[in-house]
């Protein structure tokens, strides 16, 4: 879980002007075009490698409203 000031940063960090022009900027020169199923499940593959394992929850999650 992040802490009340990891999350504060997290917001101002995602209403920055110049960080979402860093992005597009970025995004523009990265992007390849198409990219292969195989490459995006490696992409995915390195992204779970950065995060720890979530603990698994034995909780039924209860809902009221499920809409397809």
């Amino acid at each position: 879980m992040l802490t009340e000031e990891e999350k504060k940063e997290m917001l101002e960090d995602g209403r920055s002007k110049t960080r979402r022009d860093n992005f597009r900027s970025c995004s523009r020169e990265k992007n390849t075009g198409n990219i292969s199923f195989d490459n995006y499940l490696l992409f995915l593959d390195n992204i779970q490698k950065i995060f720890s394992p979530f603990k698994m929850s034995h909780r039924v999650t209860s809902t009221k409203i499920n809409k397809l």
